[in-house]
């Protein structure tokens, strides 16, 4: 064992360090008595003894004291920075490399810089709301701005919204995973009440079922809500809403609400630093090139077996949308006619049109495009005539590094979080289908100071195309009528479109937020 062979080493040491005993004692020199060589010998034994004991326990006490400074030296040096501010980093050490460290002098932490929070809202509590929203990012985005207003409306108490992970897109993200959470309750104290969770003993009543769950009617005004939905909250004490997709009215609300669905969108709702420092970066390697034009081209798999538009699809490519298309029962609508909502207007342009209209429009070759959207169908054999026409098209995956979007595969809302934020500061949008996130970044770059946004009118488009395609039109003829379609749809001050009785045909709240915006005096107009 290390303690017994030092044990043993130290005690021959000591032997080994004692001088020879000399025989000149007590002036008798060389002289001995009869019996004190026996006598001598004895007691020189004994001493040697005692102090090989003495030394050895010196030397016991040395190593341990040694061992326990070491050991806190080491423990020092791993909590260095943690201790170093309050502690070292006054005193000159080798703990706290400092250029003039004062003796007797502890420096001071750096000031934190506090956010200024709003005032709670001090307001008699009617129950907890619940919301699971649905469908895609920008969907369930507009939703949750619904739920806010409605729950200041009922003075309710609303709980985090939970996110759709049962949608086509199977994203298991949550509401923080998307969203800055904290952010999103403190900034709104002023307005509502918003708690990550219910509250224990409710908890337990919703995790064995015990909670009223019902789906509101779409495009309610809030009459609807304080007439029919704050009683049953008041009766149950919470209310789960099991979906919220275009459940608010665009029109007929107080100014107030209407305000407050623009604050949570345009304020609130901010995303995660991960996802802005991503968007970040992505927008600052877009830039080192110059302006930059963001296609939201909506041609992915999804979009087209929902909308059962299958222009310029092979006959096996018709057949693999249509079985995804009967594979989702909550896609009401099965039998489609692609060719006539085609020229309805209703579907979204392919890639090869999409290319036509660019050029058209005169889009700079040379410009720098971002594709915002997911896998588009067909690959390249559809991408090819938009990739020739605009060799410098780029993706998310191609500026940035396998690594930088590990944490993001497999989570479709996420990304489109990221193609959101790219969207919002490009120099001109282009969405080729009406969509949520075509709406909602419409309205978002309209708060924006009205960035340019084409907004691409299909039908007139698909007729024009057919022309051009079929020879009836010469090039220079469709250029010029493309212009004169668009002249009119940059994204300028409008105001909304209403039609009362048929709410999913007016103009979306989100892509105009009219109530919010600064609209010039030539624009204003009575309904």
């Amino acid at each position: 064992m290390p303690g017994g062979r030092g044990a043993s080493e130290a005690g021959t040491m000591c032997r080994f360090e004692k001088p020879p005993r000399s025989e000149y004692r007590d002036g008798h020199m060389g002289v001995k008595f009869a019996g004190e060589g026996k006598v001598e010998k004895t007691k020189g034994s004994m001493s040697t003894v005692a102090v090989s004991r003495s030394r050895m326990k010196l030397w016991m006490i040395r190593a341990t004291t040694t061992v326990l400074l070491w050991t806190c030296v080491v423990q020092l040096t791993a909590l260095g920075d943690m201790w170093g501010p309050r502690v070292l980093k006054g005193w000159p050490s080798c703990f706290t490399p400092s250029v003039a460290p004062m003796m007797g002098k502890l420096s001071s932490p750096p000031a934190v810089e506090k956010v200024a929070l709003p005032p709670k809202r001090i307001y008699k509590n009617n129950g907890y709301l619940m919301v699971s929203c649905n469908g895609g990012l920008n969907q369930m985005r507009a939703a949750i701005c619904d739920m806010v207003a409605i729950a200041r409306y009922l003075n309710v108490t609303l709980i985090v919204p939970e996110l759709d992970k049962t949608s086509f897109w199977a994203d298991p993200s949550e509401f923080q995973d998307i969203f800055d959470v904290d952010h999103f309750i403190t900034s709104l104290r002023d307005e509502v009440r918003i708690l990550k969770e219910l509250p224990p003993r409710l908890k337990r009543r919703a995790e064995l079922g015990m909670v009223y769950s019902m789906p509101p009617i779409s495009w309610s005004d809030i009459s609807y809500y304080l007439n029919q939905i704050l009683p049953l909250i008041q009766k149950h004490k919470i209310v789960h809403l099991n979906r919220t997709d275009a459940r608010l009215a665009n029109n007929g609300l107080p100014l107030e609400i209407q305000k407050l669905r623009c604050r949570v969108n345009y304020s609130a709702l901010r995303f995660t630093t991960q996802i802005e420092d991503l968007g970040r970066r992505v927008i600052r390697l877009l830039r080192q090139n110059g302006p930059f034009l963001v296609l939201h081209l909506r041609y992915e798999m999804d979009m087209l077996a929902f909308s059962g538009c299958a222009h310029g699809c092979t006959n096996e490519e018709v057949e693999e949308l249509t079985r995804m298309r009967y594979a989702y029962p909550w896609w009401k609508e099965k039998v489609i006619d692609s060719y006539q909502k085609r020229k309805d207007g209703l579907c979204p342009l392919t890639p090869e049109e999409t290319a036509l209209i660019l050029r058209a429009l005169d889009i700079d070759p040379n410009l720098h495009i971002y594709i915002a959207a997911g896998e588009i169908y067909g690959g390249e054999r559809r991408m090819a005539s938009l990739s020739a026409a605009y060799p410098n098209m780029v993706r998310k995956e191609t500026l940035l590094e396998p690594s930088d979007l590990q944490f993001f595969q497999n989570h479709s809302s996420q990304m489109a979080a990221l193609d959101y934020l790219v969207s919002l500061e490009s120099d001109t949008f282009v969405p080729t289908y009406d969509g949520n996130m075509a709406k909602v970044v419409e309205g978002h770059r309209r708060f924006l100071e009205y960035r340019r946004t084409i907004l691409l009118d299909r039908k007139h488009l698909v007729d024009l195309i057919d022309q051009f395609n079929d020879g009836s039109l010469g090039w220079d003829d469709f250029s010029a009528s493309v212009k004169a379609v668009h002249a009119n749809r940059m994204g300028a001050p409008t105001w909304r479109v209403m039609i009362p009785e048929r709410p999913k045909e007016e103009d979306y709240f989100y892509a105009n937020p009219q109530e919010c915006l600064q609209l010039p005096h030539e624009h204003q107009k009575t309904y």
